[in-house]
């Protein structure tokens, strides 16, 4: 007797096809899921579905199984905050910057025309000032010292002139701090400005179309103490405003000008917004 030829391969694998193609699916019972009873989105209704499937010796099965339908989850509005839909069928995210000031202050409104929108106005950082307070305060210490010592000496005449020139240097750094007050950045929907000066005043401005490129730049300390340097490319050759030292938040900044850039209709929508919702709570509260 002859030994009987192996299988095919292909015919094999074919076969185990069929039978894994054909083999019922298990699936839990209500009673079966550890779940059941104990997770309140299960339903108390239980609904039913018939299922035909075929055992591996090729009979047809026919039998009903339970449908587990589950309630949907309770989803708060403060879930949902972040992902709103406009009237325009947009997402509207949670803002990441301050609100813009109403009014600009009588120093920058004589430097605004009467169909630009005012965005906001910024003093430049404290640390400006660290230099002119440094002298200040070095100053007060060794020249105090310093007339202490002659007037012990019995020279008046040169504690009278170490008084004085105390008194000029407390007198341009009072100088300097007025000129800090005074010193503004400005941001419009059309353009950018710089103003400082007391007695001769300097006005720069750059129209927003104009910039080409923008970018803030922060060393350590100016990190740690929330100030940047910001610096504008525009497509002239001829810039009034470049190199814009000691900006406070520069991020806020940077956001503010970038959306009046290139989103100027959601910043007026917004406004808008604010606005309507600001009268409501006036009226609120007058009622």
């Amino acid at each position: 007797m002859g030994n009987p030829e192996p299988p095919d391969p292909d015919e094999e694998s074919a076969r185990r096809r069929r039978q894994r193609d054909t083999e019922p699916i298990p699936r839990l019972q209500p009673e079966q899921d550890p779940g059941y009873g104990t997770d309140p989105s299960y339903s108390d209704e239980t609904s039913y579905r018939t299922v035909y499937g075929a055992d591996p010796g090729g009979t047809r099965q026919v039998h009903e199984e339970p449908v587990i339908t589950y309630a949907p989850p309770d989803i708060s509005a403060d879930e949902l905050a972040g992902l709103q839909i406009d009237s325009s069928g947009n997402i509207v995210r949670p803002r990441r910057v301050l609100p813009l000031e109403d009014e600009p202050t009588a120093l920058v409104a004589r430097y605004l025309f009467p169909t630009e929108r005012f965005r906001g106005e910024w003093k430049r950082h404290w640390i400006h000032l660290a230099i002119p307070l440094l002298i200040g305060v070095f100053a007060t210490f060794v020249l105090g010292y310093l007339s202490g010592y002659l007037a012990s000496q019995e020279v008046a005449g040169l504690t009278t002139a170490v008084v004085l020139i105390w008194l000029v240097v407390l007198g341009w750094v009072a100088w300097r701090i007025t000129d800090w007050y005074f010193d503004r950045f400005i941001l419009t929907n059309k353009r950018v400005m710089v103003v400082n000066g007391i007695v001769t005043r300097k006005v720069g401005m750059m129209p927003l179309q104009r910039v080409t490129d923008m970018k803030y730049e922060q060393s350590p300390l100016a990190r740690f103490l929330n100030y940047g340097t910001f610096v504008l490319e525009s497509a002239g050759q001829d810039q009034a405003l470049r190199e814009i030292k000691h900006l406070p938040n520069p991020n806020e900044l940077y956001l503010r000008v970038v959306e009046e850039m290139y989103e100027p209709h959601a910043v007026e929508a917004r406004l808008g917004k604010e606005q309507a919702q600001q009268k409501k709570e006036e009226q609120e509260d007058g009622a």
